[in-house]
């Protein structure tokens, strides 16, 4: 695997890390600086800090940085890493020049969602101003904003997704170079959509356009913020192929053999949000992830039966 840097990112890597080279002629510190950019390409490029590194995005983004050719620490509060208590913070960052933030509140509902995602936001970002971080990397998702204004904050998922928002704000507001990941929902998710919007032995989902993808996506994507320069922005990630919600959910039903009818319902909410018909889909110019919705269900079935 070629891990070689393009211009930017060079220029980005070799001014975090490269040692400073005194009373150094101009040609002397090129031939420094090269030899220790070729040393880092054969060793660990950078220290990268993964917040959530034990779930379901996290681990995965862990193993592809770790590839790499990566040092990266997985950080959850079982890993004696904290970012609610602050347990364990700052030797964490210590010497780390990314820290990506996969983690997620325990809880949909509004006020513990606010609760979390602002204290765990707020003190990551103290820790990294104090430990010198050059890049932060949060996972957030395709249309926030507009869920977030999509229904009454403590009875639906517009709460959480305005719990979301204000996260992207504390971001923003940072000195600290930033990328935030908007991904569209995973496939992985589907059967949870499906047991929230099932009324008796069907399941009413609204008339609107879908774009899911495999979190082995997601982490893909979020791997490649990481590595690359601050965006100071937000980039947006959806799957391979669109489709209407219902048309999707009947094929991962009939793949899970579950007997449940699908009916598209104009009425019908997303955990009682109302949706536009793009809300769910990025917009033109997203990058596209690799894994196809067949191809998932098709390797999910092969592991739920080697798991029986």
């Amino acid at each position: 695997m070629d891990h070689g840097l393009d211009s930017e990112q060079a220029r980005y890597v070799l001014a975090r890390h490269l040692p400073k080279v005194q009373n150094a002629s101009p040609d002397a510190a090129m031939a420094a600086g090269t030899r220790s950019a070729r040393r880092r390409k054969d060793r660990l490029t950078m220290k990268i800090v993964v917040i959530g590194g034990t779930g379901l995005i996290g681990s995965k983004v862990v193993a592809k940085l770790t590839e790499g050719g990566h040092e990266v620490i997985p950080a959850s509060p079982r890993l004696g890493i904290n970012t609610i208590t602050g347990e364990g913070l700052d030797a964490a960052l210590d010497g780390a020049s990314v820290v990506v933030d996969v983690s997620n509140s325990p809880s949909f509902d509004y006020a513990p969602a606010l609760e979390f995602f602002g204290k765990s936001t707020t003190n990551l970002l103290a820790a990294e101003k104090v430990a010198g971080v050059g890049h932060h990397v949060a996972l957030s998702g395709v249309g926030t904003k507009e869920l977030s204004e999509a229904g009454d904050l403590t009875t639906t998922i517009a709460g959480y997704f305005w719990a979301k928002a204000a996260q992207e704000g504390l971001i923003k507001a940072s000195a600290i170079p930033y990328t935030i990941v908007h991904a569209t929902q995973f496939f992985e998710f589907l059967k949870a959509i499906a047991d929230d919007a099932t009324d008796g032995d069907a399941i009413r989902l609204p008339c609107v356009r879908f774009q899911p993808m495999a979190a082995d996506d997601v982490a893909t994507a979020v791997e490649r913020a990481a590595v690359g320069v601050p965006a100071n922005g937000i980039v947006e990630v959806g799957g391979p192929e669109q489709f209407e919600f219902d048309m999707l959910m009947r094929r991962f039903l009939s793949g899970s053999n579950d007997p449940r009818v699908v009916l598209s319902d104009p009425s019908a909410r997303y955990f009682g949000a109302v949706l536009d018909e793009r809300t769910l889909v990025p917009g033109d110019g997203a990058s596209l992830g690799e894994i196809r919705f067949d191809d998932w269900l098709r390797q999910s079935a092969a592991a739920r039966a080697v798991a029986v």
